[in-house]
């Protein structure tokens, strides 16, 4: 699953470089890392519970380029957006703890 974080991550960072799908390298990348992010938790769903799998891989990729949005790409930083992605990463830690893994 964390491969499709990964993905997930990438395409959206894509997608905001494809500044409005005008740019043809950013779409293309955007729209097959969607795609490969589907298809590999649809993989992780043959063997975990949906209840798990998808909190955790949306929550992933939400904080995820959160930080990147402010590390890499210089957005604003605040301690309300800080909170909120630790707030995020608490309750993929919750979800994993609950599933036993």
């Amino acid at each position: 699953m964390s491969l499709a974080i990964a993905v997930e991550i990438i395409a959206a960072l894509s997608l905001r470089f494809s500044q409005g799908f005008t740019k043809p390298l950013p779409t293309v990348v955007a729209l097959g890392a969607f795609g490969s992010a589907f298809y590999l938790i649809s993989l992780a769903l043959v063997t975990l519970p949906v209840s798990t799998v998808y909190p955790v891989w949306a929550g992933g990729g939400t904080a995820g380029v959160a930080l990147l949005g402010v590390l890499a790409l210089r957005e604003k930083a605040n301690v309300e957006k800080g909170l909120g992605i630790v707030l995020v990463v608490t309750g993929i830690v919750t979800l994993n703890i609950a599933a036993g893994g």
